[in-house]
């Protein structure tokens, strides 16, 4: 029977599995509200101390006083980094793929320079010889 009178009941496992999750999401967003306060570029160096501080000192009423203040903001700087990562991705993809195209682009672009007059036959199967060996 002593074993049995030590076990937790079912409301305290719940309980206190309520109180872990609450302070993991508290932690969460303290977290979430300190990286915005030290991304942001529209306030200085004494500013942002001043909401580390108020955050640290008081933390549940700094956190919801920075959400109530700043939500709007956050969610314009989030999605400003957001595009900003995407286009420096789509950069990145265009840079490695490269602008050429390939072997047909550098074999269409040289049919061109022939047909312009600007290169000799020869030098046109140089480059096409070269272009499908690459390729």
């Amino acid at each position: 029977m002593f074993l049995l009178d030590s076990y937790p009941t079912f409301v305290e496992v719940l309980w206190t599995t309520l109180v872990i999750f609450a302070w993991i999401i508290f932690f969460w967003i303290l977290i979430v509200v300190l990286s915005d306060v030290f991304r942001r570029h529209d306030i200085g160096g004494g500013s942002k101390v001043i909401w580390v501080l108020f955050v640290i000192i008081l933390p549940y009423l700094g956190v919801l006083v920075y959400l109530l203040m700043n939500h709007q903001g956050m969610a314009e700087r989030r999605m400003k980094d957001a595009a900003a990562s995407q286009a420096q991705y789509a950069d990145y993809v265009r840079s490695v793929a490269g602008s050429g195209g390939g072997p047909a682009a550098e074999i269409e672009k040289a049919k061109g320079l022939l047909d312009s007059g600007a290169i000799t036959q020869a030098e046109y199967d140089a480059i096409k010889a070269k272009a499908l060996a690459s390729g």
